[in-house]
């Protein structure tokens, strides 16, 4: 199964608040088989260590180190948020990338994340994309 599918994508979500942004990166890794349901708790109670919010309208909520126990395969979900969403002290996300890493084989798909969204008009692509192959894509031509 691969770390990154177009069915691990939603695009156009229309989300209250950031504890709703949490749950819907996280039940994306749930029914796509990567993780347990109890991951997405563990993703909360990372959450309130320390902001997952990146910067750049890019947030990457994940689960606490004990969580790896919850993983089945390491996955990610993206969230595309065109209207953002409040993730405290005034910080608007418009993309979430939940992560459900194990034995480091997420390390190489974050890095070209990292990449990517070092770049603000990736973002940008990201933000305005109106398919999931757009996404898959601009991910993709990193090496």
């Amino acid at each position: 199964m691969s770390i990154l599918k177009k069915e691990n994508i939603v695009l156009r979500a229309e989300i209250a608040n950031k504890t709703e942004a949490i749950r819907l990166a996280g039940t994306i890794l749930v029914e796509q088989g990567y993780v347990e349901e109890f991951y997405i708790e563990k993703m909360f109670e990372r959450e309130a260590l320390t902001s997952t919010y990146m910067g750049n309208f890019v947030a990457i909520p994940h689960g606490t180190e004990d969580a790896k126990k919850h993983v089945k395969q390491a996955g990610i979900s993206i969230v595309q948020v065109p209207n953002g969403v409040d993730f405290g002290d005034g910080n608007i996300v418009k993309i979430l990338i939940g992560i459900a890493g194990k034995d480091n084989e997420h390390l190489e798909i974050l890095s070209k994340i990292a990449i990517v969204c070092s770049e603000e008009e990736n973002i940008e692509k990201m933000i305005q994309a109106t398919t999931e192959e757009e996404i898959l894509q601009l991910l993709n031509e990193v090496n």
